[in-house]
């Protein structure tokens, strides 16, 4: 079937203006950053600003290559993409199981409440030598802190929206003599799916929050480590190129959950 007996003339001319519009606005975006960074670079060049503290990117472009020549920078990225991705892993899985047991029993809630709303409102860097003792100066320690900031927020965020589920469809179900757990399986969690969606990308902000907050702390290797030994020699170039490369690798994992929300919605009904 072709897409003229598929959809109304009305509708594929719909589609081809929200095309053209999204064109336009992807364009609009590049062309923003391509002026900026051409204002960044003509602005150097002119003496008008210190290179020295913002250095431009025509130094950023030539110390990433740098790096990539020397095999150091794939190194460092490598170790960051693992620690945070392993942060983020664990941090969702975990908050998605302690959330689903809140869910289940009001009395584990009402007990556990105030230590959640404690550990969600205790500043994480402030346990960081606790870690490194528990954890040692490694990727282990790192994790430890990437789970420990995402994995708060995952629990708090999926148990307002399982706890979010009408409360009309769950009398529904009981009064078709449904049980707690194919109320859980067939309403709570399927009506959750856009609040997971939400806390995914959350979650994978503050996966790169943790992961480079540890770094900062006790690694030896990793975009963070990077970025903290640039400024200790003042080699302003090194920290804003492992700043943009971290934009960059943030960017690209939120795209995938953003790719991966819009092929969940192609497949279900929500």
């Amino acid at each position: 079937m072709t897409k003229e007996k598929k959809y109304s003339k009305e509708h594929i001319l719909f589609l081809k203006r929200e095309r053209r519009e999204t064109i336009i606005i992807w364009v609009a975006r590049f062309a923003i950053l391509g002026l900026l960074l051409a204002l960044w670079e003509i602005l150097a060049n002119l003496g008008k600003i210190d290179i020295f503290i913002t250095s431009s990117p025509s130094r950023i472009l030539k110390t990433t290559i740098s790096l990539l020549e020397e095999n150091n920078l794939t190194y460092h990225m490598g170790v960051t993409l693992y620690e945070t991705i392993m942060g983020f892993i664990i941090a969702v899985g975990l908050g998605y199981i302690i959330a689903l047991a809140l869910w289940w029993s009001e009395r584990l809630r009402k007990v556990l409440e105030p230590y959640v709303v404690v550990l969600n409102s205790l500043p994480k860097i402030a346990l960081g030598p606790i870690i490194i003792v528990w954890c040692g100066s490694g990727s282990k320690a790192i994790i430890f802190m990437a789970v420990l900031i995402g994995i708060i927020v995952a629990i708090i965020t999926m148990l307002n929206g399982f706890l979010a589920t009408d409360k009309d469809k769950i009398l529904l179900l009981k009064a078709m003599g449904a049980n707690k757990f194919q109320i859980l399986t067939k309403l709570v969690i399927p009506g959750s799916f856009p609040t997971l969606i939400s806390m995914l990308k959350i979650s994978v902000g503050l996966s790169w929050v943790g992961s480079i907050m540890g770094e900062y702390l006790v690694s030896r290797a990793g975009l963070g480590y990077l970025i903290v030994y640039g400024g200790q020699v003042f080699k302003l170039d090194l920290v804003m190129s492992a700043t943009i490369i971290l934009c960059i690798l943030a960017t690209m994992m939120y795209l995938i959950i953003a790719l991966l929300e819009k092929l969940l919605i192609k497949n279900t009904n929500y």
